[in-house]
């Protein structure tokens, strides 16, 4: 019996990788638009007390904006890092404004996965999906955010009303995922208590106030409508991706940096084809070698 070569074999495998492996890993990230680049955005006023700092990166610049109004206070003792600026009452933050609007609207616009009215999000630990407050949310403790070894995993939280937390609250984010990825729209006014280490971009309908010590370790506190107020809070978005898309759009996003599993398997299979090419000739070559 004649024995079959490894290369007859290796073509019929590499096709069928190259049909069902995909060739890169795809994720949605939701497009802020021109909002992305600010950390603060308020319409009528932002004042900060004490020495607050706002941070960005080479992505997302981390500046501080407030549009149509032009009154911002406290800048210094108050810190925008570079290489984030301030825009007041200029066509950037006004286009900022504008998508923020837009985003608050395709957010609030989302099918709910689970709605979770009269309870309190300390304590819970939730997957990730879109959760409903019809009125008012509240925050005493700590609340989990599971994503489940995703790192592009997103949590959206649509709040009626009022969003607050209790001093000393923490929004904490376990197996891999990303603040930047989770959204707070609040049908009103944002308000974080004293020392409360959060997580996530809020974007309010009014006002947003972070009580002293209150930081934002990943997103970012955006006004529609109102003033936001600091005292001696960090606020990063630093490591945070840009988006390229329309506001309030999903996005479809592939990792450039990553090598590509579909490519790897390839590029495995190919050595083994080779591999199956060279043991054939040298079985060619052996004059002891016959076929039964």
């Amino acid at each position: 019996m004649k024995p079959v070569s490894l290369c007859y074999l290796t073509p019929c495998l590499l096709i069928f990788t190259l049909i069902w492996i995909p060739s890169q890993a795809r994720a949605q990230r939701f497009s802020l638009g021109t909002a992305q680049n600010f950390t603060v955005l308020g319409v009528s006023t932002v004042t900060n007390t004490g020495p607050s700092v706002l941070t960005g990166d080479l992505n997302v610049p981390g500046d501080l904006g407030v549009s149509p109004g032009s009154a911002f206070t406290g800048f210094p003792p108050g810190i925008v890092t570079p290489p984030g600026t301030i825009h007041a009452a200029d066509a950037v933050a006004l286009q900022a404004k504008n998508d923020v609007t837009a985003s608050y609207n395709a957010l609030a616009a989302l099918a709910p996965t689970q709605n979770l009215t009269g309870q309190d999000l300390g304590g819970l630990t939730l997957l990730p999906g879109v959760y409903r407050f019809d009125t008012s949310a509240q925050l005493t403790g700590a609340l989990t955010l599971n994503a489940l070894g995703n790192p592009d995993a997103y949590f959206v939280f649509q709040i009626g009303s009022t969003l607050t937390t209790a001093s000393a609250s923490s929004v904490q984010i376990i197996n891999g995922g990303d603040g930047c990825n989770v959204f707070w729209q609040v049908g009103s006014s944002a308000t974080l208590g004293t020392t409360t280490a959060f997580e996530g971009n809020i974007l309010a309908d009014q006002s947003i106030t972070l009580n002293t010590g209150a930081d934002i370790l990943d997103g970012r506190a955006l006004a529609r409508n109102g003033a936001v107020t600091l005292d001696t809070n960090d606020i990063s978005i630093a490591g945070c991706p840009f988006v390229t898309g329309e506001p309030g759009t999903f996005v479809t996003v592939t990792p450039g940096d990553v090598p590509e599993p579909g490519a790897v398997t390839f590029g495995a299979l190919m050595g083994v084809s080779v591999l199956g090419l060279i043991i054939r000739k040298r079985k060619a070559s052996n004059p002891t070698h016959h076929a039964e």
